[in-house]
């Protein structure tokens, strides 16, 4: 269950998006990526596959760069879904209407330094959950703009599957300071080895 979040967007069931960019631009886009769910799950009596849900909302957001008297929408989005096609996935998209579909990333502020730390250290089949969440941890330490990470600032958003349901939970500000926490104590003992 996805409980109130500034940034991360709850889309059907088995589907949520986090945004970058202008908020009002992303509400807007939500909205419409609900609507394109449920239409289909309306029409089909079953979920939409996560890159028909990307590629449909990207069309969107294509035709707003084409056209003249509209600007198009200032916002990233990163979309992570599960459907039976395709299992997990990872998709994101810019204002240009373009996406690609990665085993990890960023969007946002620094978010090649981002990206360029998860081709670094991530390792598909030899990561857990709990690494993962280190692991984002550790990246948004590195390239967010600020002194020290705070659970304020971070929202950490986690898909799971179980009893052929998928779950989609945020993070509590507990847990997220833990991990920092947890972070911060390796970094000291990581510099104190020196």
């Amino acid at each position: 269950e996805v409980s109130y979040s500034e940034k991360i967007y709850n889309l059907h069931d088995d589907m949520a998006t986090s945004v970058a960019g202008i908020t009002s631009d992303a509400n807007v886009l939500i909205n419409e990526l609900r609507l394109i769910a449920q239409r289909y799950l309306l029409t089909y009596q079953e979920p939409m596959p996560c890159e028909q849900v990307v590629s449909t909302l990207c069309d969107v957001k294509q035709a707003y760069t084409q056209f003249g008297g509209k600007r198009p929408f200032g916002v990233s989005l990163l979309y992570m879904g599960w459907d039976k096609e395709h299992g997990y996935q990872l998709y994101q998209s810019d204002p240009s209407g373009n996406y690609s579909g990665w085993k990890a990333t960023c969007i946002g502020n620094n978010s090649a330094a981002a990206v360029s730390m998860l081709k670094q250290e991530y390792k598909e089949d030899e990561i857990t959950l709990a690494d993962a969440k280190k692991l984002a941890i550790r990246v948004l330490s590195k390239t967010l703009d600020m002194t020290k990470l705070t659970s304020e600032k971070v929202e950490i958003a986690v898909l799971k599957r179980t009893d052929e349901k998928t779950n989609i939970s945020i993070l509590e500000n507990g847990e997220v300071t833990e991990l920092i926490k947890e972070f911060e104590a390796k970094e000291e003992e990581n510099k104190k080895s020196w």
